[in-house]
């Protein structure tokens, strides 16, 4: 059986000023705003080094993340869901 891709994934999402300041201008699908915000975290080394499942949030992200200092990655795709429309 060939998997195909979720058709909901791979819509261009309008995204809000908050999550384009972390990925860039939109639009984009979900799948590539996750993958830019994984390039963001590892480019200003944004995991906890103690438990890499954890997001440390900078001025950029904090926004995104509802004001949390510190989330897992499960619920960083959950808030960042909220800044696509």
């Amino acid at each position: 059986m060939v998997r195909t891709a979720n058709p909901a994934l791979l819509k261009p999402m309008n995204l809000s000023a908050e999550l384009e300041a972390v990925v860039g201008k939109g639009p984009m699908p979900r799948s590539q705003v996750v993958k830019k915000m994984w390039e963001y975290i590892k480019k200003h080394d944004l995991q906890n080094p103690a438990n890499k499942r954890n997001i440390f949030a900078d001025d950029n992200l904090r926004p995104v993340f509802g004001g949390k200092d510190e989330v897992t990655m499960f619920e960083m795709t959950k808030l960042a869901s909220a800044h696509m429309k």
